[in-house]
């Protein structure tokens, strides 16, 4: 940082003004005017770099802060990031969580990477660092990762926790735009987030280094649950209120089990056949003995008995109306297998069976509509 000239006038007395050579290209004076005889009054007349940048030029700041971030992950910075994965995975097998903390701007992006982490298979939470120091802390267990954001590394609120960190903690990755700073040495797995410029006009506010952050965070969340594993059917299970979750829901939980399954025998008669029918209120019914299914008799099936035999068709049982060769569908396939069953056969139910062929339910294509797939 480097001083500007002090400039005196009568009636005003001119404080230091400090500025950084590349980023303001003027620089105007801090005027601190005497008001009364012993006290002071600071007045604001301009220090603002004038330098002009356009939204869209902002934009491309941030996307070439993004660029320099790829070619270190792909350069320099791979086998430290490979390390990070690593200690996240132990952690997890470990049945440890992810702690990230950060302060400011940078703590709202530990926020979003510890959302990201636990959305994706990670369990995480997110750390305040000065709450930390007034009983916080004991959210930090024996096994758990921290993850600490800080553009500067010398963050005095997380500098305070690194002697807890490094005592409780099972490791510390840190997220720094200076490697050698006080937070980046003590870390484990320092990740080198800095950028060439911030977007901010002034190269004061964080705006490049905090999307930078923010990249490196959804990647380390991404990489981690490709490692693990993690499928759509995993993320359906965590996000269970949102619209994917309802797009990835499994047949077990739409469809009707138990009582709601309309059921008869071989040798229901069928205007008891018509009456289970109406009665469950999904257009057919199940033929069973003794548990084990037989067929499906739908309304298709009854205007085909009426068609064949007309008004004899009230005299016969269920065995002569069903079909034998029911289509089915196990209780763990998700609900986007069984929609598109339905509509290759053009059907409007499928029978849920288990391995051993054993009725457990069945769904509905109204089943359906809430999971938006309609």
């Amino acid at each position: 940082m480097t001083s500007a000239n002090n400039f005196t006038r009568p009636g005003v007395l001119h404080a230091p003004v400090f500025y950084t050579p590349r980023c303001f290209t003027r620089l105007d004076v801090l005027r601190v005017v005497l008001c009364g005889q012993c006290s002071y009054s600071a007045v604001l007349i301009a220090s603002t770099c004038l330098t002009a940048h356009t939204p869209s030029r902002l934009v491309r700041i941030e996307a070439e802060a993004l660029l320099a971030l790829a070619e270190r992950l792909e350069g320099p910075m791979a086998a430290d990031f490979d390390r990070a994965v690593a200690c996240i995975l132990q952690c997890g097998e470990g049945r440890g969580r992810v702690v990230v903390t950060g302060m400011g701007k940078s703590g709202i992006i530990a926020q979003k990477i510890a959302a990201t982490l636990s959305s994706t298979g990670s369990p995480a939470l997110f750390l305040h660092p000065a709450e930390a120091v007034h009983g916080d802390l004991g959210m930090l267990a024996k096994g758990d990762v921290v993850i600490a954001l800080s553009a500067s590394g010398e963050t005095e609120e997380i500098l305070r926790l690194l002697a807890n960190i490094k005592r409780i903690g099972d490791a510390l990755i840190s997220f720094c735009c200076n490697t050698r700073s006080t937070l980046a040495l003590a870390s484990d797995v320092a990740l080198d987030c800095s950028v060439p410029a911030e977007a901010c006009g002034m190269g004061l506010a964080p705006t490049a280094s905090t999307t930078a952050m923010l990249a490196l965070g959804d990647a380390l969340a991404i990489a981690v649950s490709l490692k693990k594993g993690f499928r759509a059917e995993d993320f359906a299970e965590l996000h269970p209120g949102g619209k994917l979750g309802k797009r990835l829901a499994r047949v077990e939980q739409l469809m009707h089990a138990g009582d709601a399954i309309p059921r008869v025998t071989p040798a229901t008669p069928m205007k008891d056949v018509i009456y289970e029918m109406s009665r469950k209120k999904l257009g057919m019914t199940t033929v069973e003995d003794n548990g084990r299914l037989l067929g499906i008799i739908s309304d298709g099936d009854l205007r085909r008995l009426l068609e064949r035999d007309g008004p004899n068709s009230l005299t016969k049982t269920a065995r002569d109306a069903m079909n034998p060769r029911p289509r089915t569908i196990a209780a763990g396939e998700l609900a986007v297998r069984a929609l598109s069953l339905m509509e290759e056969m053009k059907i409007t139910s499928l029978l849920v069976v288990g391995a051993n062929g054993a009725l457990q339910g069945v769904l509905h294509l109204h089943d359906l509509w809430g999971t938006e797939l309609i």
